[in-house]
């Protein structure tokens, strides 16, 4: 028997496995976890903690807006990033407290 807990919907884990493969990634992984101490941030601050060049920034940053992980904001010449709900970040607990990775 199925505990109520476990019951997902096929388009809720569908939407589930869009999101894990957007952030399938250790660059955007480490973006991820960087908004977790920020507001929002634009590229060239995230160049600035990584050290990684604005296209790769660029790119990572894409992906995951694309498939709602995170939104933007234009702000004069920059865009600013941030998620669009930091409960996601909740998956580092997940993965700090899992024995089999």
């Amino acid at each position: 028997m199925k505990s109520k807990e476990t019951e997902i919907s096929i388009e809720k884990m569908e939407k589930i496995a869009d999101i894990l493969k957007a952030i399938a990634h250790p660059v955007r992984l480490e973006i991820l976890k960087m908004m977790n101490n920020s507001e929002a941030l634009n590229v060239a601050q995230i160049m600035e903690l990584t050290g990684l060049e604005q296209s790769l920034i660029s790119h990572h940053l894409i992906k995951m807006k694309d498939k709602g992980v995170l939104k933007s904001v234009r702000n004069g010449r920059n865009i600013n990033y941030s998620l669009v709900d930091p409960s996601i970040l909740r998956l580092f607990d997940c993965i700090k407290n899992c024995n089999f990775i």
